[in-house]
C-alpha cells in the first residue's frame, strides 16, 4: 500500500527541531536503559525491603524474573510497536512510551506487598515498565533519522547510542546511591524524569516522517510474541538446577518451552513471507547494510550483553569484600568501578559517529569490534585478585571499542532503509540488540554455572576443611548448587549459615564458627572458581566479537536510501552518497539493492 507524508511545519524541520528531537529521544533512551541495570545492582536492598530470603524455597525463579522481566517484555514488543508506529505515527507512540514507563515506575515504587506476594507484584510492575521501554526504544532511532539529514545522522545516533550504553552504567551508579537510602527510590527516581519527558515530548515533538497505512498482521504478531516469550522463558529457567544437575537443560518443561519457541519463530518467518502487510519487513534483509549491520549488532550484544552482570557479581560479591569493603557499600562502589567503560564509550561514540558521516561506517564499526575482542582477551589475563588500575584500563579500552562500533552501525542500518520503513526497521534493530542481550545473559550464566559445578566443590571442601570444619560435613556442603552460590555472592549472603543447622554450629569451636560466618569468608571461597569460569566466557566473547567484526566488514560502502519530501534538511538525492536523483519508484527499488 502506498505511503503518505505527514505535513511538516517548516519551523519544526529547521535547526532547532532536530536538536529538540535528539535531546528528547536521548533522555527517553537514557531513562529506559538506566532502568535495566539500576535494579541489578540494587537487588540486595530490594530483597531486604520486601522481607525476602533469596535462598528460600522457590526464590531463584522469582529473583530471575525481577532481574530479567523488564528486558524480556521490551524485547518481545519492539518489532510490533515499530510496525504500529509506522502506521499511526512514531512520535505518538514514543510519547505513549514515556507515559506507560512513568506509570510502571510509580507502581514499582509503591509495591504494597511483602514476601513472595511483593515479588510477584514487582515483576508485574517491571513488565509495565518494559512495555513503556519498548515504545521508547522502538521509535527513538527512527525519530532521529527523520529529523536529521544524512550528513549528520551518525553524530546524532552516536549521541543516542551513548545514552543507551551510558544509561546502563549510570544505572549502576545511581542504584548504588539510592539503594543506600531506600529501596523504593530505585524505581521512583525515574518518575520525575518520565513526567518531564512526557510533557516535553507532547509539546515539542512533531510527526515529520512517512506514515504507511497497513493492516495488522495478527498471526505474525501472535507467533512472534509467543515464540520469543517461550524461548526466553526456557532460557531463563534453564539457569535453575533440575534434580541432581546444576542446570535445567534436562528439564522436559524447559526443553518443551525452547522447542516451542523455535517452532513458533519458524512459523512466524513462513507467515511473514505470505501476508500482504507483514510486521517483520523481510524485504529489508535484501539491503546489505541492513542485514550486515543487524547481524553484527546481534553478535556484539551476544558477546557482551551479560558482561555487566558478571562484572557486578565479580566486584560486588567477591573483589570488593575481599578488599575490606562492607556489603552495605559494595553496590555504590561496584557502580563507580565500572565507570571507565562508560568514559571510553563517551569518548569514542560521538567521534566515530561524526567521522562515519564523512567516511562511512564500515571501518569504524569493524575496528570497534576488533578492539572489543582484544579487550575481552585482556580480561582473561586478570587473576581473581587483580589490581584495580589494570582492570579499569581494560574496561576503558572496551568502552572505546563499543563506542567505535555502536553509532556507525546504527547510522548505517537506519540510513539504508526507505523512509516508510524506519519505524519497523528501528524496532527490528532494537529487537536484535535486546534479544542478543537476553540470550547473552543465559549463555554467560550457563558457562559460569557449568564451570562452578566443576571448580566450586573442591574449592569449598578444601576451604571449609582448612577453616576447621570436619571433612565429612565439608564434603556435604561442597555440593552447594552453583546458582545458589552465584546469587549468594551477588546479594552479599553467606549461605553457610543457611545450610547448616544451629546444632551443628553449636558443636563447633567458637573460633571456627566465627570464621565460617564471617561476611567475607564465602567470597574468599568462591573467588577463584568464579574467575576461572568467567575466563571461559571471555574466550567465547572473543570469538563472537571477531565474527561480528567480519559481519560488519561485509556491509559494503556507505549507502543511503533515497527519499523525496521533507525527511530532513540536506537529504541526498541518490541511493549512495553523490548518486543522481530518481523518481519515487526508482528510489524505492534502489534502496532494496545490495551495497557494493
Amino acid at each position: 500500500m502506498g505511503g503518505f507524508l505527514v505535513s511538516q511545519d517548516p519551523k519544526s524541520s529547521g535547526l532547532a527541531y532536530k536538536w529538540i528531537a535528539l535531546s528528547n529521544t536521548t533522555l527517553g533512551v537514557l531513562m529506559a536503559a538506566m532502568n535495566g541495570t539500576i535494579v541489578m545492582i540494587s537487588l540486595p536492598v530490594i530483597f531486604r525491603g520486601l522481607h525476602v530470603n533469596p535462598l528460600g524455597a522457590g526464590q531463584t525463579g522469582l529473583l530471575l524474573w525481577v532481574l530479567m522481566g523488564y528486558n524480556a517484555a521490551t524485547t518481545v514488543l519492539l518489532v510490533t510497536f515499530g510496525r504500529i508506529s509506522d502506521t499511526f505515527g512514531k512520535v505518538k507512540f514514543y510519547n505513549l512510551g514515556f507515559v506507560v514507563f512513568t506509570i510502571g515506575s510509580i507502581l514499582s515504587a509503591l509495591t504494597p506487598g511483602t514476601g513472595m506476594a511483593g515479588e510477584v507484584e514487582l515483576i508485574i510492575f517491571r513488565i509495565v515498565q518494559g512495555i513503556g521501554g519498548a515504545f521508547l526504544f522502538a521509535n527513538s532511532a527512527a525519530i532521529i533519522t527523520d529529523a536529521f539529514p544524512a550528513t549528520q545522522r551518525g553524530l546524532a545516533l552516536g549521541v543516542n547510542q551513548i545514552a543507551a550504553i551510558g544509561g546502563s552504567v549510570i544505572g549502576l551508579v545511581m542504584g548504588g546511591i539510592v539503594a543506600s537510602i531506600d529501596w523504593r527510590l530505585v524505581f521512583l527516581v525515574s518518575a520525575p524524569v518520565g513526567l518531564a519527558g512526557t510533557i516535553w515530548a507532547y509539546l515539542r515533538l512533531k510527526e515529520i516522517g512517512v506514515r504507511t497505512p497497513r493492516r495488522l498482521d495478527g498471526w505474525g504478531n501472535l507467533t512472534f510474541g509467543l515464540g520469543l516469550t517461550s524461548l526466553m522463558v526456557g532460557l531463563t529457567y534453564v539457569l535453575m538446577p533440575y534434580k541432581s544437575a546444576s542446570m535445567g537443560w534436562g528439564n522436559p518443561w524447559i526443553q518443551g518451552a525452547i522447542a516451542l519457541g523455535v517452532l513458533l519463530l519458524i512459523v512466524f518467518v513462513f507467515i511473514e513471507q505470505h501476508v500482504p502487510d507483514p510486521m517483520f519487513e523481510l524485504g529489508l534483509f535484501r539491503i546489505r547494510p541492513f542485514w550486515a549491520g543487524n547481524l553484527s549488532g546481534f553478535l556484539a550484544s551476544l558477546s557482551r550483553g551479560g558482561l555487566q552482570f558478571m562484572l557486578i557479581i565479580w566486584l560486588q560479591g567477591i573483589w570488593l569484600p575481599l578488599h575490606g569493603v562492607s556489603f552495605a557499600q559494595t553496590p555504590l562502589q561496584a557502580g563507580l568501578d565500572t565507570l571507565p567503560m562508560m568514559i571510553g564509550f563517551v569518548i569514542a561514540g560521538p567521534i566515530s559517529g561524526a567521522l562515519s558521516d564523512r567516511y562511512g561506517a564500515r571501518t569504524f564499526s569493524t575496528l570497534g569490534m576488533v578492539i572489543t575482542a582484544v579487550s575481552f582477551y585482556l580480561l582473561t589475563t586478570l587473576p581473581s585478585d587483580f589490581a584495580f588500575w589494570v582492570f579499569a584500563t581494560y574496561l576503558l579500552f572496551m568502552g572505546i571499542g563499543m563506542g567505535l562500533f555502536a553509532s556507525p552501525n546504527t547510522s548505517s542500518i537506519m540510513s539504508a532503509v526507505p523512509a516508510e520503513h524506519r519505524g519497523v526497521a528501528s524496532g527490528m534493530r532494537a529487537t536484535f540488540q535486546q534479544a542478543g542481550m537476553v540470550m547473552s545473559m543465559a549463555i554467560f550464566f550457563t558457562i559460569v554455572i557449568s564451570g562452578l559445578a566443576v571448580h566450586l566443590p573442591p574449592a569449598l571442601k578444601n576451604g571449609l576443611t582448612a577453616a576447621g570444619m570436619p571433612a565429612p560435613l565439608a564434603a556435604g556442603i561442597s555440593h552447594l548448587p552453583p546458582v545458589a552460590a552465584l546469587f549468594s555472592a551477588l546479594l552479599g549472603y553467606n549461605p553457610l549459615g543457611h545450610l547448616l543447622p544451629a546444632n551443628v554450629f553449636g558443636a563447633l569451636p567458637q573460633s571456627v564458627t566465627s570464621q565460617l560466618l564471617a561476611p567475607h569468608f564465602f567470597a574468599q571461597l568462591i573467588a577463584k572458581p568464579f574467575s576461572e569460569s568467567l575466563r571461559t566466557v571471555f574466550f567465547m566473547s572473543i570469538g563472537l566479537s571477531l565474527i561480528a567484526a567480519l559481519a560488519s566488514l561485509l556491509r559494503g560502502r556507505q549507502y543511503i536510501a533515497e527519499i523525496h519530501g521533507p525527511q530532513g534538511e540536506g537529504e541526498p538525492s541518490g541511493g549512495r552518497r553523490g548518486g543522481a536523483g530518481a523518481g519515487d519508484t526508482e528510489a524505492r527499488a534502489a534502496a532494496l539493492e545490495p551495497g557494493d
